[in-house]
């Protein structure tokens, strides 16, 4: 699942840290895709470190130099990152060929290949965490997931960003016909805020049941969380359990959308050989 934003500072980062910390504690195997080459998500992660960098599979994505890209997070077991590097900008180019579009559908399909899964079991989950940019790193990502997540803030900019996020969704269609949106998440949000609430209807007028019911309410102890090099959910605070919830009902509905997606393949391919 790509989680995107064109717009910085909605806290795309902070959601892909709460799913990851959700699914850690679900025990759900997990990768980390961490294509924002400030490494933030790389940072709060923690990894162990590795041979190779984002940088490295971007011009190389051979299984041999993804494998050796990926390390374990400092988070607990099962819970690994592909780790980013400021280098990556410089394969970031805003307008690739369909070619290059390609590298990470490539690279992350190799890791599902049945000789490499006897000493690396298959990640149920991978989170990529795109850079806020319509560029090399976040097209790629949208060619490679099946799902994006769209995070905004509920203010007059952010609400025009997720927008353009979902146009750039559509238009990716064309080179994955698998990818959908999940939905759009709205973050941050101070229900006593009039602006707050405003903008809430707002986005609901635009895009309807696409934004999603569970939003994230404005706590600083997603920061101190962070700060601390903790998933939310090790931080035991009442507003900390608050959003702890909120992205373990998230989770749940994403790995809702993968399993009937994988039961609709698994049909198609049982009546085409039926057919056959």
């Amino acid at each position: 699942m790509a989680v995107l934003s064109l717009k910085g500072g909605v806290g795309k980062t902070s959601v892909v840290l709460g799913l990851a910390g959700a699914a850690l504690q679900r025990k759900i195997r997990t990768l980390v895709v961490d294509l924002d080459p400030q490494g933030n998500c790389t940072a709060a992660l923690d990894p162990d470190a590795t041979k190779c960098t984002l940088a490295d599979v971007v011009a190389d994505p051979e299984l041999s130099v993804l494998r050796s890209a990926i390390g374990p997070s400092g988070w607990g077991e099962g819970l690994d990152v592909l780790v980013s590097a400021e280098e990556a900008e410089a394969h970031n180019r805003p307008a690739p060929n369909t070619t290059h579009l390609s590298w990470l559908d490539h690279a992350l399909s190799a890791l599902d290949e049945p000789a490499d899964t006897q000493d690396n079991p298959p990640y149920r989950l991978v989170l990529v965490d795109c850079p806020p940019s319509l560029a090399l790193l976040t097209r790629s990502a949208l060619v490679a997931a099946d799902r994006a997540l769209l995070v905004t803030e509920p203010t007059i900019y952010a609400v025009a960003g997720v927008q353009r996020a979902f146009d750039a969704v559509q238009h990716e269609r064309e080179h994955n016909p698998h990818l959908q949106a999940l939905g759009v998440l709205v973050n941050r949000v101070r229900v006593r805020s009039s602006e707050h609430n405003y903008r809430l209807n707002e986005l609901r007028e635009i895009f309807g049941p696409l934004v999603l019911p569970t939003v994230l309410p404005d706590r600083s102890v997603v920061q101190q969380a962070q700060g601390a090099g903790l998933p939310i959910q090790r931080w035991d605070t009442p507003g900390a359990r608050e959003i702890a919830v909120a992205f373990d009902v998230l989770l749940a509905r994403i790995l809702r959308t993968t399993q009937l997606r994988r039961r609709t393949a698994a049909d198609r391919t049982t009546a085409e050989e039926a057919g056959a």
